[in-house]
């Protein structure tokens, strides 16, 4: 993908940024934060005196926020910064079972219903003075359980509209198990972004043996709802499926 140049910058920004990294997710908000100070730096110079661009470039985006529990499992959000006015993105990974916690004595793994009540719990401490949310969940929580076959919950739409009621403007995940959940809130942004050509890579990167021809490599789907996917693997690798 092109790096976008300074002078092809030509958008006002929304509002100040702030990034907040629910725990988990810290590593990846480093590194983003890290990529935004160098890029913004670059950027800023034909913006200087430009007042829309108060607060643009900064040597940090992230805010400080904590997340504690109690010895009885319940939870707070405390956000120890000012997000006031600011464009904030929320990062949550409900899937991150390494997440731990203490209750009645014991040490708990985190679940996804645990990492999503983080998330709402933080976006009821900004209080609503934010001037835009955004929630960045790398995937989406609930996700398996995207449509109804049966007198069963509709578990992901139901989640995607319970954020879009606490004031979510825009949700961002890679890879949805089926995007058309996404009509539960035609209203709001909904950004699928699908890391194929990343999965790729990172596969013969990280794989030294490995040899891509039908006679070592097949792609097998796990289930029917990731046939599509598998097609596409199998297409770009040249094996079959």
């Amino acid at each position: 993908m092109p790096r976008i140049t300074a002078e092809e910058v030509q958008t006002i920004p929304y509002g100040p940024l702030g990034i907040i990294a629910l725990p988990g997710t810290e590593k990846l908000a480093e590194k983003i934060n890290s990529y935004l100070v160098k890029w913004r730096e670059d950027q800023i110079r034909n913006h200087k005196e430009n007042i829309a661009f108060y607060g643009y470039q900064r040597a940090n985006y992230l805010i400080d926020t904590t997340v504690a529990r109690f010895g009885s499992g319940e939870g707070k959000a405390v956000i120890n910064d000012t997000v006031r006015g600011y464009d904030l993105y929320i990062l949550v990974d409900c899937f991150n079972y390494s997440v731990t916690y203490n209750m009645y004595g014991k040490e708990v793994p985190k679940s996804p219903d645990d990492h999503f009540s983080d998330l709402k719990r933080v976006i009821s401490a900004a209080s609503s003075k934010a001037k835009r949310i955004n929630v960045i969940m790398p995937m989406l929580y609930e996700g398996r359980q995207h449509k109804r076959s049966s007198r069963e919950s509709l578990d992901c739409a139901m989640a995607l509209q319970e954020l879009t009621s606490l004031g979510v403007e825009n949700i961002i995940t890679f890879d949805a198990h089926d995007q058309r959940v996404q009509n539960s809130i035609p209203h709001k942004s909904f950004e699928n972004v699908m890391p194929t050509y990343q999965m790729i890579k990172a596969l013969v990167n990280s794989v030294d043996d490995l040899s891509i021809d039908p006679d070592h490599l097949m792609v097998i789907s796990p289930d029917e709802g990731a046939m599509h996917r598998c097609i596409y693997f199998a297409t770009q690798l040249g094996v079959n499926l």
